[in-house]
């Protein structure tokens, strides 16, 4: 992006400033005001310093919005419509009772490192809604888009990092048994949930090998994500020259965990309810086909989704995945403690 890009910010009146990080990737956001740069509280875990961010946005208020830019893209049915072309997305943000208007619009460049945020000064003038620029469903729609760029992507499923460091991934649609899997591994292991219903999975390039003997049992490396400051306590048998690392996000389920932390990625299980806690392995084409229906892939670009299967592809041939076929009860935790890979 060239230095003189409209999406870069350039006033020198912007001194507010904030930052969040998720899966890997920063956000940074500025504004004029305080309530420009509010993180709602679910962001306010993965809160970061913001220099050298990812994505970079620059807010304003503007008294009426232009008209849309490109061609309709997506349209959500409720909270949001995306348009746009080869060199921008427009995505335009309303609610149910505006009857279609948007009440703040963010235009971002292609590579979804640049955007400016418009805010409409007329439904915010009232003093009857909270400011709030990166409220859901923004935030998530900027991380889920920037992945399609990165060797990354967001699944659907909870995130278990047991005692010994492993790190388990639970993927299913609602119901499948992650709010379950969830609650029986709280109540009976001494675990951390990076999430109870959103992980990001990516490939993790940036790893510091501990030697043998600086902690750790005989045999494991402990790994940490240089570019995630937030890494959680983590250790692996090394099976791979690749590692894939899962992250906690902050779009949480019922049972309402969401950790900024991070581990790497020790096996998958696909969730279904059965009966006799039956674990089957996946051919990495039964895997890759298994996890992209529980994925947040953005539909509209063919691109996107040719990203999206190729490094499934390196998931699933490098982190063993299983159909598993579970009962709600200790039995169903205990199968997976015992589990050799």
């Amino acid at each position: 992006m060239r230095a003189n890009s409209p999406f870069m910010p350039t006033d020198p009146h912007v001194l507010k400033r904030s930052g969040f990080s998720v899966g890997g990737l920063s956000v940074s956001i500025s504004g004029e005001h305080a309530d420009d740069v509010n993180l709602v509280p679910s962001l306010e875990p993965f809160r970061i310093k913001s220099e050298n961010s990812d994505i970079k946005i620059r807010v304003e208020w503007v008294g009426r919005f232009e008209p849309k830019r490109g061609h309709d893209l997506f349209d959500s049915g409720s909270t949001w419509r995306l348009s746009g072309n080869e060199a921008e997305f427009q995505f335009d943000f309303s609610a149910p009772f505006l009857e279609g208007q948007a009440y703040k619009r963010l235009l971002i460049d292609e590579s979804f490192s640049f955007a400016t945020l418009q805010m409409s000064e007329e439904f915010f003038s009232s003093g009857g809604y909270e400011v709030a620029p990166l409220a859901y469903p923004l935030d998530e729609l900027l991380i889920m888009h920037r992945l399609t760029k990165e060797r990354a992507i967001e699944l659907h499923g909870c995130g278990i990092v047991s005692a010994d460091g492993a790190g388990n991934l639970f993927v299913g649609h609602s119901g499948a048994g992650k709010s379950t899997t969830t609650r029986l591994w709280t109540t009976t292991q001494d675990v951390e949930i990076l999430s109870d219903d959103r992980i990001i999975v990516r490939l993790d390039e940036g790893l510091v090998e501990t030697p043998r003997g600086a902690g750790g049992s005989h045999g494991e490396q402990q790994v940490l994500r240089l570019r995630d400051c937030s890494a959680s306590r983590t250790s692996r048998f090394a099976q791979d020259d690749r590692v894939m690392r899962m992250y906690g996000t902050p779009w949480h389920g019922e049972a309402a965990f969401a950790s900024p932390n991070s581990t790497p990625l020790t096996r998958i299980m696909v969730l279904e309810h059965g009966y006799g806690n039956v674990l089957t392995r996946l051919s990495p084409s039964q895997a890759v086909a298994e996890l992209f229906a529980r994925s947040f892939v953005p539909m509209h670009r063919h691109e996107y989704v040719e990203s999206a299967l190729e490094f499934l592809q390196d998931v699933a041939e490098t982190v063993p995945c299983y159909r598993y076929s579970f009962e709600p009860d200790v039995r169903a935790v205990e199968k997976i403690l015992n589990l050799h890979d």
